[in-house]
């Protein structure tokens, strides 16, 4: 490395003098080796020195609003509106009025009074006759049914309870006299009263308990009598307890029935009837349910006492069903075995047939078992099915049987020529099955139809008298408009058997015949129309095909009926 320097000296009186080097020439010996050494980083916090420091001042921001004009105004949101049927006007009366051919009357009242918030009382009024005038009936075939019910009912915090009460009055003539009666109506029908009247009333209630192993109770004492001085008092008392388990519950019911009564001659004869009997069981059975399944496994064991006899039995029925949902609500498999003791009673027996003499037998009938299965479910949300078909056996099994008659000697009784009824009781065998359709169209159209076919296998009487093999119904519900309503029904009942006995004189043999009552179809429609809320109009119309069918053994019916009323409801 080279170098030259100068130097230039000044003394003090300012006059430069000049100093002349020479040239030199140095070796360096020692290459230069660079090192790196620590730079002098900045403090992040530096530590002020100042013998003087400044405080921050506090700073405050506000904001200088100016108001703004403007002309929108936003809209509040609003949800779409449902248009919702207006709700209908309830009311706690009604009143019914209609006449018809064959001089009908149908009338009904019906109120209801609303007591106190948890106390209701009530009653209903109806009243149906007509004045007969059958085509072809050489009797008197008018009829008369009233009836009056009352009722209250008051729900408790923990209890509820109601009481009813009711009379009946009816009146029914037997009109059905067979051939030889009416081929010489014109010396013996006058010698004819056909007139019958019923009597009955009832007085009863019920009690329920919430939460409480005393879950029912139910009773009711009715009367029954008539024109003829027949009498009866029946007393019923039904009790029903449970006790939840673990996964199920045991149930415990009781049924008591008392019946005693009484007719003043028999059939053909001066001699009374006098009937008693007590019955009282108990059926416990366990219930398991859930969501699919649903089983009760039971039994009821029945005492009967004969108190007029002094005879006493001992039944034990099976009391088992089940229930199985295969496929949600399209699909439930059902079955089981029942069994059950029925008291038959004169009021029973004059509801199903109003023209049995009053010489009657009253025994209980002992249902020893019916099994049966069925499918029920839903092919859509609008068709739901049912189909069973069951097998069963009843030992003293009712059955209505005509009266024989005889030309030779009566008590002059208006029910001895042939034109009544009597009970007989016959172990039967029967097989059943049953199918049922319904059919939701719309919410102004369903439709249903019903069809049971029937086999019986008597032991002493040579036929399942007044049972039909078949029986069927068609029937429908329609709203042609907000006014307009109606309904349409058709029923058929097949072919019944019924025996024809016939004594020419005292002690001489009797003429026997069975006779055949031919399979009848029933067509019915109604039709009414609001004019308001409170008033509307209806007309119904009974066996439109006008077939003066014959429901019991000489018995016809009206042919085409028709009739006009009107309907209104009120609050008092």
């Amino acid at each position: 490395m080279c170098s030259s320097l100068s130097a230039v000296a000044q003394d003090k009186d300012g006059e430069e003098q000049e100093n002349d080097l020479d040239t030199e020439v140095v070796n360096i010996v020692k290459p230069y080796t660079p090192t790196i050494s620590d730079a002098f980083k900045v403090k992040e916090t530096p530590v002020l020195n100042d013998s003087v420091t400044t405080q921050k001042k506090e700073v405050k921001y506000e904001i200088f609003s100016v108001p703004v004009a403007s002309t929108f105004t936003p809209a509040k949101g609003k949800a779409e509106t449902v248009e919702k049927a207006e709700p209908i006007k309830l009311y706690d009366n009604y009143a019914t009025l209609g006449f018809g051919n064959y001089t009908s009357i149908l009338g009904e009242l019906y109120s209801n009074f609303q007591l106190s918030r948890t106390d209701n009382a009530g009653f209903y009024f109806r009243h149906n006759s007509s004045q007969g005038d059958i085509d072809g009936v050489l009797l008197e075939n008018k009829y008369y049914d009233t009836k009056l019910d009352a009722n209250y009912s008051s729900r408790q915090r923990y209890t509820s309870y109601k009481l009813d009460a009711g009379v009946e009055h009816q009146l029914f003539n037997w009109y059905g006299l067979n051939d030889f009666y009416t081929q010489n109506f014109e010396t013996i029908g006058s010698e004819i009263d056909p007139q019958q009247q019923y009597y009955s009333g009832y007085v009863g209630g019920s009690i329920s308990v919430d939460d409480s192993f005393f879950e029912k109770a139910t009773a009711n004492i009715r009367y029954t009598g008539d024109a003829f001085s027949s009498s009866e008092i029946n007393i019923n008392a039904q009790p029903e307890f449970s006790f939840p388990l673990a996964d199920l519950t045991l149930k415990v019911d009781g049924d008591v029935d008392y019946l005693s009564g009484s007719f003043d001659k028999g059939y053909l004869s001066c001699e009374g009837i006098d009937y008693s009997y007590l019955n009282a069981g108990v059926i416990p059975s366990l219930v398991y349910v859930n969501e699919d399944l649903s089983v009760s496994l039971g039994a009821a064991a029945y005492v009967s006492l004969d108190t007029e006899n002094s005879e006493t039995d001992f039944f034990i029925y099976p009391r088992i069903n089940a229930s199985y949902r295969l496929v949600d609500e399209l699909l439930i498999v059902y079955g089981g075995a029942e069994g059950d003791l029925k008291q038959n009673t004169y009021y029973d027996f004059k509801e199903i047939n109003p023209y049995v003499s009053p010489t009657l037998f009253i025994a209980p009938t002992s249902q020893l078992y019916e099994g049966f299965a069925g499918l029920k479910g839903k092919l859509s949300n609008s068709v739901g099915y049912n189909v069973r078909a069951s097998y069963g056996k009843d030992e003293n099994k009712a059955l209505f049987k005509a009266n024989q008659f005889t030309t030779g000697a009566t008590t002059g009784e208006g029910y001895e020529y042939g034109n009544s009824f009597n009970v007989v009781y016959d172990d039967v065998n029967t097989l059943s099955v049953f199918g049922e359709l319904k059919i939701d169209v719309s919410n102004t159209f369903s439709l249903g139809v019903t069809g049971e076919y029937f086999s019986y296998d008597t032991t002493n009487e040579a036929q399942p008298w007044n049972l039909p093999e078949l029986k069927a119904s068609l029937f429908s519900n329609f709203n042609i408009t907000e006014q307009l309503y109606g309904g349409a029904s058709l029923f058929y009942v097949g072919e019944r058997k019924d025996l024809y006995s016939n004594r020419i004189m005292p002690f001489e043999p009797q003429l026997f015949g069975e006779r055949t009552l031919d399979g009848y179809l029933d067509a019915n429609i109604h039709l009414g129309y609001n004019i308001n809320e409170r008033l509307s109009v209806f007309a119904k119309g009974s066996n439109l095909l006008s077939d003066n069918y014959e429901k019991w053994l000489n018995y016809p019916v009206q042919g085409i009926q028709a009739l006009l009323g009107a309907t209104y409801k009120f609050d008092w």
